[in-house]
């Protein structure tokens, strides 16, 4: 049990306009099988733990398929916003049936894509946080250094689940070096974020790539997930080139050819990456894996 109790819990229902698919629409915020911030309940019902604009705030989301409806249920001073915005987490504001379907393979996608839409959480420090740890290493690594900065420098979400709230930006700022190394993560990423923690991106989202360590892989990354870009596209990845173009026409292509690939569904070319990596054909790997590093001093 963590703080907070069921009396400073409050709760709504939304109903969307078709059933939605809501642990993959979620699902992009988890870092990790052990995320502290984001559990999946055995009943189904997703939980995040959430540092809000009005503190910290824990969220459980739950379909009710009885009634047609999505149930949120929200603990801490952050309530009432994760309450207001998971209508929007859930993609309200997206419009996916405007997505061009011109092609057989993306007719196919798209039927299999029933209920996938990309919402947005309205936390872009939370998002960058995330997508710098995630720069170029394996998700292992990416999500250990999460787990701890989450654990030391975190507090336990209100609500009834052990959970952790991510630390709001100041707290990042003041984190030591020493601490950064005991987090695993390399240097390179601490001096992205301690930079970036002197900027409020939360009212100035549009100079993502401004900042030192950001670029457009970093910043379509927090697009997608703060701010609900269904255009957003992650160029400069590592695998995402070759599983579009496998699953497009069949056979890898670097950048350039996602982005031509890609160019007739722009206001949608995010949409059709994640349609991709839900039900796309991954091409076969060639080479060993990359390892896991740690930079931890000992």
């Amino acid at each position: 049990m963590s703080s907070g109790s069921a009396a400073t819990t409050g709760v709504r229902r939304w109903r969307p306009p078709e059933r939605l698919d809501v642990k993959a629409i979620l699902g992009v915020h988890r870092r990790g099988a052990r995320d502290p911030a984001y559990r999946v309940a055995p009943d189904g019902s997703i939980w995040r733990a959430v540092h809000t604009p009005d503190g910290a705030g824990t969220l459980t989301v739950a379909v009710d398929a009885a009634g047609g409806e999505i149930v949120g249920r929200a603990w801490g001073p952050g309530r009432e916003w994760l309450l207001d915005g998971f209508p929007d987490l859930l993609g309200a504001h997206d419009d996916p049936a405007s997505l061009p379907v011109d092609t057989e393979v993306i007719r196919r996608l798209v039927a299999r894509s029933r209920g996938l839409r990309i919402g947005r959480s309205g936390r872009v420090w939370e998002a960058l946080v995330a997508a710098v740890m995630e720069q170029k290493v394996v998700g292992d690594e990416a999500y250990r250094g999460w787990r701890h900065s989450l654990y030391r420098y975190g507090e336990p979400a209100p609500g009834p689940v052990d959970m952790r709230v991510p630390p709001p930006r100041p707290v990042w700022r003041e984190i030591t070096e020493a601490d950064w190394h005991r987090s695993g993560l390399e240097p390179v990423r601490m001096r992205t974020i301690r930079a970036a923690a002197r900027v409020d991106v939360e009212t100035a989202g549009d100079v993502l790539t401004a900042l030192p360590g950001v670029g457009p892989w970093t910043a379509a990354h927090v697009r997608t997930r703060a701010f609900g870009d269904a255009d957003a596209v992650p160029f400069g990845d590592y695998h995402t080139p070759g599983l579009v173009g496998q699953t497009l026409i069949g056979r890898k292509v670097d950048d350039a050819g996602m982005a031509e690939l890609l160019a007739p569904y722009t206001g949608h070319r995010y949409r059709v990456v994640r349609m991709c990596e839900r039900h796309g054909t991954w091409p076969q790997r060639r080479g060993p894996r990359m390892s896991v590093r740690d930079h931890r001093s000992f």
